[in-house]
């Protein structure tokens, strides 16, 4: 009996703690709003912002805004924005599959001087759940959208939902 007492007491703690109805909820529970949102109406204003993709590259390379430059998460190097972007009042704006990701990109894009730095709120799987294009790594218009796990894609409503990508070493055997 204790046993299914904890164990209901545990369910009930992580369906609480790790379900996220809404992109609203979930930018509350992991963000700092360190970084200023922007809409998605109000980037498809500004003219010519640097687009910054924090997702992994297997996310990117599947599907990205038109024009991101990829910069990764775990791989992002602020010296390589610094060389190639001297500028530090330029608009930037940052994105990942929601917002997470990028605020922590956009904190060291904003320790490093920069001042026009933003954050997409609800990052691409907003831009795709308000019915804007994406394009692949070829630059083709595509509905596929990496949705990072079952749980977060839950907040993608729109695309086509990619989970696991082929390796390269996976697309070069099935093609020889």
């Amino acid at each position: 009996m204790r046993f299914f007492l904890a164990a209901l007491i545990i369910a009930c703690f992580f369906s609480f703690t790790f379900s996220q109805k809404t992109i609203d909820e979930t930018l509350q529970k992991f963000n700092s709003n360190s970084v200023d949102y922007i809409t998605v109406d109000e980037l498809k204003t500004l003219n010519q912002p640097l687009l910054l993709d924090t997702r992994k590259k297997e996310e990117f390379d599947v599907s990205h805004i038109k024009d991101a430059q990829w910069v990764g998460h775990q791989t992002f190097k602020i010296d390589t924005i610094l060389k190639d972007y001297p500028n530090k009042n330029m608009p930037i704006v940052v994105y990942c599959s929601i917002g997470v990701r990028s605020e922590n990109i956009g904190e060291k894009l904003l320790k490093a001087g920069y001042t026009n730095v933003k954050n997409l709120y609800g990052g691409i799987f907003e831009w795709v759940n308000r019915e804007n294009t994406i394009v692949d790594s070829d630059q083709n218009e595509t509905e596929k959208i990496h949705a990072f796990s079952k749980h977060w894609g839950k907040l993608l409503t729109n695309g086509d939902k990619v989970y696991k990508t082929k390796s390269k070493k996976e697309i070069e055997k099935k093609a020889n």
